[in-house]
């Protein structure tokens, strides 16, 4: 059994792009081909349809996808075990984080966490906070930060509560008004963040009992800071969105507290490995440190 194939296989479907894969993996094209054509051959059956746009898989890939995916989850978990027994002098953990999370916090995190140990390796999964779950549900991903409380029912902990707060150009006539008028919300055009099942904003709109005047739909926050600060429209952002905000945008309080939770999962908190455990201990003493947060043990 060829592990590298398998796990060629796994990045090639979830990319769908023989190029972008090959990049990420840190091949040639030609060899993500070649073990491709290579591990079809083994199980004697198509696994992707090449396409004009890239590939895609076919009704025999998507029927053995669950299969490569566990295979190659144990192999992550045997070597893990592995790691466990000798100690923390090597590891390697997987870590979904949304985007301001990986703008805000993780560089700092990554950074202080590598000078106490340096010798644990990083696999970064960006994704929006349906992905992260699914993906730590599946083993995709060994840990990830996430908005409580967790769907799918992980094991989470609370790290930060961060407040939303209402965004403006500074040219805009209401600027630094506190708080910012509830009338004002559902005249002035607003720009709406869309962030995969995202409903903390909406929640706003329903216990003010208005409608937005929603005039364009982004699923990026620098997009929608840099949409804001060129007077397209206002929107509303968690706090930690607009933290260090390389556009010229002023934030107004609400006359409601508002938040979104911010937390850390993992899918069993009694088999995750040492090294995830002690990233996830120090993402708790980091946060409690530098943003208030609430420190909790798994």
């Amino acid at each position: 059994m060829n592990i590298t194939r398998y796990q060629i296989f796994l990045k090639v479907a979830e990319r769908g792009n023989f190029t972008r894969a090959a990049e990420e993996l840190g091949f040639t094209q030609s060899t993500v081909s070649h073990a491709i054509q290579t591990l079809e051959a083994d199980v004697g059956l198509p696994l992707l349809a090449r396409n004009r746009s890239g590939v895609s898989l076919t009704a025999d890939g998507r029927a053995l996808l669950p299969y490569i995916t566990e295979i190659c989850n144990a192999q992550h978990r045997m070597e893990e075990a592995a790691i466990d027994l000798r100690g923390l002098e090597k590891g390697f953990v997987r870590l979904a984080a949304f985007t301001s999370v990986s703008v805000q916090w993780l560089p700092y995190i990554l950074k202080s966490f590598q000078e106490r140990y340096p010798g644990i390796e990083f696999e970064i999964l960006p994704g929006d906070y349906n992905q992260i779950e699914q993906w730590v549900a599946d083993g995709r991903a060994d840990c990830g930060f996430l908005r409580l409380p967790s769907i799918l029912g992980l094991d989470s902990k609370m790290l930060h509560q961060d407040q939303l707060r209402v965004i403006l150009p500074f040219s805009h006539p209401l600027a630094g008004k506190r708080p910012f008028p509830r009338q004002a919300l559902a005249k002035l055009p607003f720009i709406q963040l869309d962030e995969g099942g995202d409903n903390e904003i909406g929640a706003v709109f329903e216990a003010f009992g208005i409608r937005p005047n929603i005039r364009y739909t982004v699923k990026d926050d620098q997009t929608l800071l840099a949409m804001v600060s060129n007077g397209l429209g206002i929107s509303i952002l968690p706090e930690l969105m607009i933290r260090r905000s390389p556009f010229p945008v002023i934030q107004c309080p609400l006359d409601q507290t508002f938040s979104r939770t911010i937390g850390i999962c993992v899918k069993d908190k009694d088999s995750c490995s040492i090294s995830t455990r002690r990233f996830i201990e120090h993402v708790q003493r980091w946060v409690l440190l530098n943003n208030d947060g609430s420190l909790q043990s798994f």
